[in-house]
């Protein structure tokens, strides 16, 4: 299982990125966490804002199509987008396999 993470200026936005991985079957499950402070440099500035966390489930295969999909669809100009591959157990990878098309 893969966990592909973004943040979101807010939940409107977070929520629409989710659905339209969702609707395109490149996730199995949307997890939003609102009210996250984020600091960053920006334009030679260090930003401080409120933003919302979304970490979408997806496999290994399906990673580079949904970090496309965030990066079409994300306000942001520059998206800051990750991913790290968890352990899960078998049920929940069969789940996962199932809900994205796989095998």
């Amino acid at each position: 299982m893969i966990h592909v993470t973004t943040t979101c200026p807010d939940l409107d936005n977070a929520r629409a990125l989710a659905n339209n991985a969702l609707k395109a079957r490149l996730a199995a499950c949307a997890n939003i966490t609102p009210n996250v402070l984020s600091l960053f440099h920006w334009q030679g500035h260090i930003e401080e804002e409120r933003e919302v966390s979304l970490t979408l489930k997806t496999r290994a295969d399906l990673r580079m199509d949904l970090v496309r999909l965030i990066e079409r669809d994300h306000p942001y100009d520059l998206p800051v987008i990750s991913w790290d591959e968890t352990s899960c157990t078998s049920d929940a990878k069969a789940w996962l396999s199932e809900e994205t098309g796989g095998d």
